[in-house]
């Protein structure tokens, strides 16, 4: 979630009164200093067949300004696929294409057990790595989930495994971005907010809001909203939809259960400036006959509609 304004240029108009330091993608901004606009990106996570090369060209030519890169295992853009000639390469072909690399999926649950939370925290590292590579002067945050089980049960493990998440966040100057997960133990914003306080609100800390997982659940746009804006440094759209007793994901704009234009005039107004981030779900990407080039080209249909609904300007790639 890139802003308009590179650091240097951030810091040169602040000036001394705030300190010149690593602005958290997507961080609300005051003031005159408070870029407008939004920028519009897709990730790869529902393009597992392509190359990471593939993947930003059918990017780049269905209109989006970023994108989102998966590092599970399965997918190319996995940190062990991509060498250092690798990596230079597709760091000039995002600038070449004039897309921003705003974020990194990655699917790590914390864990009680020691030698798995340090296998986790030698994933960041990689992550991270990754991110500083392809992106150095503005390095993408790390986004996942954290896993299944209810929210009393986990909650102390979440603040002592995401706290040392934290510790290798802030060396390695990378954003972590938790995302609530309704079938997860953490599945609303205000169980984001609270892990947020516990870890002394570090700007190394953000949410992904992603409104398919509070949907059907007396969770409105407008309540999800306040609670996230403050600690938002990505916003992840999906439709969802009932079928049965149980719901299902969809396409962005392909089921109409979702006001984008809502969601994006809300957090706008409320000052965030980062990334909003179409995401094929892999209920989608598995379905028999799935079309990975017709999905990016109907995400981009759909919420370039809901931008000009909600009259917001796109920003495209900072410099």
């Amino acid at each position: 979630m890139s802003l308009s304004l590179t650091r240097r240029a951030f810091c040169g108009q602040v000036g001394a009164a705030l300190t010149c330091a690593v602005l958290p993608p997507g961080k609300l901004l005051a003031g005159p200093e408070r870029p407008q606009g939004l920028t519009l990106g897709i990730g790869n996570y529902g393009m597992p067949g392509l190359t990471v090369e593939e993947a930003i060209r059918l990017i780049a030519a269905s209109g989006f300004d970023s994108l989102e890169l998966s590092l599970m295992p399965d997918w190319d853009s996995a940190p062990t696929r991509l060498n250092q000639e690798r990596r230079k390469s597709i760091r000039q072909m995002l600038s070449d294409k004039g897309l921003t690399l705003t974020s990194l999926m990655e699917d790590i649950p914390p864990s009680a057990v020691a030698t798995e939370h340090q296998a986790t925290l030698e994933r960041l590292k990689r992550a991270a790595d990754l991110a500083h590579d392809l992106a150095p002067e503005r390095p993408p945050l790390i986004q996942t989930v954290l896993g299944g089980g209810t929210w009393n049960e986990r909650k102390a493990l979440l603040v002592d495994r995401v706290g040392d998440w934290l510790r290798t966040a802030e060396s390695s100057q990378t954003v972590i971005a938790v995302k609530p997960h309704r079938s997860g133990a953490m599945s609303q914003p205000r169980d984001a907010a609270w892990l947020y306080e516990q870890l002394g609100k570090s700007r190394w800390l953000g949410m992904v809001y992603d409104y398919s997982h509070y949907a059907m659940r007396d969770l409105s746009i407008a309540e999800t909203v306040a609670t996230a804006l403050p600690l938002t440094v990505q916003i992840a759209v999906k439709d969802v939809k009932a079928v049965g007793d149980r719901t299902e994901f969809a396409l962005p704009g392909e089921v109409g259960t979702v006001d984008y234009s809502e969601i994006l005039t809300r957090f706008h107004d409320g000052g965030y400036r980062g990334d909003v981030c179409c995401e094929v779900s892999s209920q989608v990407f598995r379905r028999p006959g799935y079309d990975p080039v017709a999905a990016t080209q109907s995400c981009a249909k759909h919420l370039q509609q809901a931008f000009a609904a909600a009259h917001i300007p796109r920003r495209k790639r900072v410099s």
